[in-house]
């Protein structure tokens, strides 16, 4: 077995880290928030995900799985970092440059590279400059040049869903995208160890171009849901007795809308393909917008049904970008409280996978999602949390509601 180590122990790295402990390899996690490389030591997850706490209590328990906050040298490095965008939709690779920095010193003949975070197109190959120029001792590929290397440079993009990351880790189908044949090569024998889905081997650019298409077809396809919705919503229709009639049809299978867009791949890497020709995706673009704009449609809706009841609160079921998760990246439903919050309306949070709401919202009371209808006068439906199915319909009778989930309609 190998010696792994894994920069970056966030929503996938320390998934990742866990598995590979746990299918024999020695794995060092590496992360710069101290707190998180404690937690870690100690065998505990920084974040919800199902299956995660028990694989990491055996990871460590082994021996197996140890955490620092720097790299040290290994047969293979994996980089698991954030890759945001900036408030105008460029990317934003400052955390995969610090990474590579800190990486570069640790490099040794014969390891090889993989970047699981998505990326831009290009982006790995930037990564192998940046060690080549960091690292003139060492010979670091180039893209589709076959000769031998000291360090091998792959892609390969992770595909989960958070909610069954550890499942999906396993079972999902891999591309695997190298610097050169070799590198797709030695990047595959890693994945080979814990992977039951199937590997598929090619050229780095491709399988960042893949990541990406793959994440803005769902964009495109939650945004035609989401502009029905708003159509609906004007021509008085109910859009999810629409869409479930649409949908008998043997070709066509709606999506459902929602509060908008969240999560860090679904909200962030269209842009990725955006910003590399802007007038080649013209689509995506306006996808993108119809669902950015999404939420404050619904904060909208709320604040005019809010006037009818102006002495009673708001009450918000949903935080959380997605049902049953406690992530808040780019939470559509947690843009809607803050819009609502900075008008001064006063809002109760049911929210049951956060033990206390974000700063931001640090004035609003957190309550379980019964006493929160019941005091309220306006409800917003904003994640179809499991916790929320079994409320009465009665809860909500008397009272304005924006129902952007669809809990009602199911």
């Amino acid at each position: 077995m190998s010696r792994v180590s894994v920069i970056g122990l966030g929503y996938v790295g320390l998934p990742v880290a866990a598995l590979l402990a746990a299918a024999g390899h020695r794995v060092l996690g590496c992360d710069i928030n101290p707190a998180v490389v404690e937690a870690v030591q100690a065998g505990r997850s920084h974040f919800q995900e199902p299956d995660l706490e028990m694989l990491l209590q055996a990871a460590v328990g082994s021996g197996r799985l140890t955490a620092a906050l720097t790299p040290q040298p290994a047969d293979y490095h994996l980089l698991c970092v954030p890759t945001p965008i900036t408030a105008d939709h460029r990317p934003d690779l400052s955390h995969l440059a610090a990474a590579t920095r800190a990486l570069a010193p640790v490099l040794t003949p014969g390891c090889c590279v993989i970047l699981e975070s998505t990326c831009p197109v290009g982006a790995t190959e930037r990564l192998a400059a940046e060690l080549a120029a960091l690292r003139p001792d060492l010979r670091l590929p180039v893209l589709g040049r076959e000769e031998p290397v000291d360090v091998h440079i792959a892609h390969c993009p992770e595909r989960v869903l958070p909610g069954r990351t550890v499942q999906e880790l396993i079972g999902n189908e891999r591309v695997i995208g190298g610097m050169t044949a070799a590198c797709a090569r030695l990047a595959d024998q890693l994945y080979a160890s814990f992977a039951t889905g199937a590997r598929h081997l090619t050229d780095c650019r491709t399988a960042e171009f893949v990541k990406l298409a793959e994440n803005a077809f769902r964009d495109v396809n939650i945004a035609f849901a989401n502009e029905l919705s708003l159509l609906a919503e004007r021509l008085g229709l109910d859009v999810w007795r629409a869409i479930a009639l649409a949908n008998r049809h043997p070709r066509v299978a709606i999506l459902r809308p929602g509060a908008g867009v969240g999560g860090h791949c679904i909200a962030v890497d269209p842009w990725f393909l955006a910003d590399a020709a802007p007038d080649a995706a013209p689509l995506i673009r306006t996808a993108r917008a119809v669902n950015d704009a999404k939420p404050r449609r619904v904060a909208a809706q709320l604040s005019a049904l809010a006037a009818a009841a102006p002495d009673r609160p708001i009450a918000l079921l949903g935080l959380t970008y997605k049902p049953d998760v406690d992530d808040l990246r780019e939470s559509p439903a947690l843009l809607i409280a803050e819009l609502l919050a900075a008008e001064g309306r006063e809002l109760l949070i049911a929210e049951p996978h956060l033990p206390q709401l974000p700063p931001a919202l640090r004035h609003c009371r957190h309550l379980p999602a019964e006493a929160a209808l019941q005091a309220a006068g306006t409800v917003g439906v904003l994640v179809a949390h499991s916790a929320f199915r079994s409320l009465p319909r009665s809860a909500f009778a008397g009272r304005g509601v924006v129902d952007a989930a669809g809990l009602l309609a199911a």
